[in-house]
């Protein structure tokens, strides 16, 4: 490429532009010479002539279009390259003016020939470094220099060439996408920049391409979006997880001599669940002992499946067999495997063995790959095995009932217990005698049946609570204990009593018949249909009394007066006898003294004063029986 010419102000470019600027320039002057009246003085002093340059150029205005200059980037020439000339209507060639140059790189990229305006490049440039240049130029007078002309601003461009390969925005790209997908399934796009002017030529145009990675991946040419290219059945990840593939961006449009950049893209088949699981044997065979509590681990199952994470967990189900209500199967999170447990009690005796069928699925099933063909199902059979077993009693417990008044070695009850293994080993018992201290039964080492050893009372003692125990003869370590119950049944063997110590006074006038007690009474006994108390006045007092009691019919009786006046100085205090029997059979009754005594009254009845004898007895215990009492008490404490 040749380079043109460029100028401003008085610099010509073109012909025509150089003859208008002269001609502008040529009679702009002589109208500043006119109008001064100083033609032809070409000696004046040096300070007019610099003020008048200075307007003259302040009064210049330009309009030109400058055409820039171009060169091409990366010149590897060993001279300067030649990039145009800078020529001024003001240049006579006489050797009186000088071409100045400035900016961008002047003197150092950009140099020009003062005399003659040749403009040269010193050095070898890089557009995508920097794409254009900008200077100036201007004319001075070599010996005053002074500017002739004003400067003026022009451009070098560079011209691009391909000297810069595509570049991806990374090096590795990581993509993935679910295995057995569609064919044109989008995965990743990778992205590739040319460092040329795309505004120029194809250089910057770029095209992609695999280089590695057929036929499996496709990717488009103009976007760099990698896609699937086999269909679902070639795209399983149980044969093949990962792939490598190698992308190309071709530059020039893909045409031949174009540069090229690659970058590696792995991709990953994620897992779906497109396998079920499946048992790693048909059969399986586990034992387990007859006395394992519910909860006990029988075995553990396996199964296997061939996708991973939340599409491989699975759950177990005991689908059928003999067994189902006595096993149960859960998974083990951790592991996958399915654990057999036991969820009745086992016996020996009864059952010796179990089958059950057991069936695996998904948890997560995925609709587009489930088979409604049959599930992964094994087999177990589950052995039980014989434990040497303690004796076993007829019942948890044993509750038993025995009079009172039944004499010593009368039958109270009986246990019963067997040897629970198929030898059914003949068994001894034995009371426990940590809960008979005082060994008031005991039990038959043969039969079982529970005695008395000693006569018993309710009312000291109504429940005795004992446990028997069953030993085998041929092995004495293998006991089992029973708690037994013993209830005293009663029998009317207590008179009743009355309810309380009374305190009974009576005023010296009062009214006959008038009610000055009411009395109750307790019984040690417990009847079944309940305590029915009567109440009468003893036989001795019927005639000579002179109180009287009245039945109230509700285990109650009123103490009633017989007369209107009572007088405490001729007798303080009177004892009445009461006699109470109850209605149970035998027909148990006592006669309890009522003491009573006299005391003087207010008007409306209430006790003031009653004699110091009278104060000093006691219910039931007359002045006499309390003096002797005193008497007897003084003479133990004398000694």
């Amino acid at each position: 490429m040749r380079p043109g010419y460029v100028g401003s102000g008085l610099l010509t470019l073109l012909g025509l532009f150089l003859a208008v600027d002269a001609l502008s320039l040529i009679r702009a002057r002589e109208r500043d010479i006119t109008a001064s009246g100083t033609e032809g003085r070409r000696d004046r002093k040096q300070d007019d002539r610099t003020t008048n340059e200075r307007t003259w150029l302040n009064r210049v205005k330009r309009g030109w279009m400058w055409n820039q200059f171009s060169i091409q980037e990366e010149y590897t020439g060993t001279e300067y390259l030649y990039i145009g000339k800078l020529q001024s209507d003001v240049d006579r060639g006489d050797g009186t003016v000088k071409y100045v140059l400035s900016g961008d790189g002047a003197g150092s990229v950009f140099v020009i020939n003062e005399n003659n305006g040749d403009l040269h490049c010193t050095r070898r440039l890089d557009r995508e470094e920097k794409a254009y240049y900008t200077l100036r130029a201007t004319v001075v007078n070599k010996r005053t220099g002074h500017r002739l002309e004003p400067e003026t601003d022009f451009v070098i461009k560079l011209h691009d060439i391909n000297d810069n390969e595509p570049q991806f925005s990374q090096e590795v790209y990581t993509g993935s996408v679910p295995e057995r997908s569609e064919i044109g399934t989008s995965i990743i796009q990778v992205t590739a920049t040319d460092a040329d002017d795309s505004m120029y030529g194809n250089s910057a145009k770029l095209v992609y391409s695999v280089s590695q990675g057929h036929p499996y991946f496709s990717v488009d040419a103009n976007t760099g979006v990698i896609r699937t290219a086999l269909g679902p059945g070639d795209m399983d990840r149980e044969q093949r997880e990962t792939y490598q593939v190698v992308i190309e961006a071709k530059d020039m449009a893909g045409q031949r001599g174009g540069l090229t950049g690659t970058a590696v893209v792995n991709i990953t088949l994620t897992d779906v669940n497109d396998n079920p699981p499946l048992f790693t044997q048909s059969i399986f065979q586990f034992s387990v002992l007859e006395s394992s509590q519910t909860g006990t681990p029988v075995g553990r199952i396996r199964a296997t499946d061939k996708d991973t994470g939340e599409n491989a967990e699975m759950f177990f189900t005991i689908a059928s067999g003999d067994g189902m209500d006595v096993f149960d199967i859960s998974t083990d999170q951790a592991t996958q495997e399915g654990v057999i447990i036991v969820s009745k009690p086992l016996d020996y005796e009864r059952k010796r063995s179990y089958t059950v069928e057991i069936q695996v699925q998904n948890t997560q099933v995925d609709p587009r790959f489930s088979s409604p063909g049959p599930k992964g199902v094994a087999t177990v059979r589950i052995g039980v095995e014989d434990v040497d077993e303690a004796p076993l009693f007829s019942a948890a417990s044993y509750l038993m009932e025995v009079r009172e008044d039944a004499a010593p070695r009368a039958a109270a009850g009986s246990v019963s217990a067997q040897d629970p293994d198929a030898a059914h080993s003949p068994l001894r018992y034995s009371i426990d005698r940590r809960t008979d201290m005082d060994r008031v039964f005991d039990v038959h080492p043969g039969n079982g049946s529970v005695f008395l050893l000693r006569s018993l009372d309710r009312e000291e003692n109504a429940w005795h609570n004992i446990s028997v125990i069953a030993t085998e003869f041929n092995k004495p370590l293998l006991t089992s204990h029973v708690p037994v119950f013993i209830r005293l049944l009663d029998i009317n063997d207590n008179a009743p009593t009355f309810a309380t110590a009374y305190e009974t006074f009576v005023c010296e006038r009062t009214k006959s018949g008038q009610r000055i007690q009411t009395v109750s009474a307790v019984d040690a006994d417990e009847p079944a249909s309940g305590h029915r108390f009567f109440f009468s006045l003893a036989a001795e007092g019927i005639h000579h009394s002179n109180f009287t009691v009245r039945d109230n019919g509700d285990n109650t009786a009123g103490i009633l007066t017989r007369r209107s006046s009572y007088n405490r100085q001729l007798q303080s205090v009177y004892l009445v006898p009461v006699v109470i029997t109850d209605g149970d059979y035998p027909m148990q009754s006592s006669t309890g003294t009522l003491s009573v005594r006299v005391c003087l009254c207010d008007r409306h009845g209430k006790m003031e004063l009653c004699n110091t004898e009278a104060l000093t007895s006691s219910a039931g215990i007359s002045t006499g029986a309390l003096i002797a009492i005193l008497l007897c008490a003084i003479i133990l404490l004398s000694k």
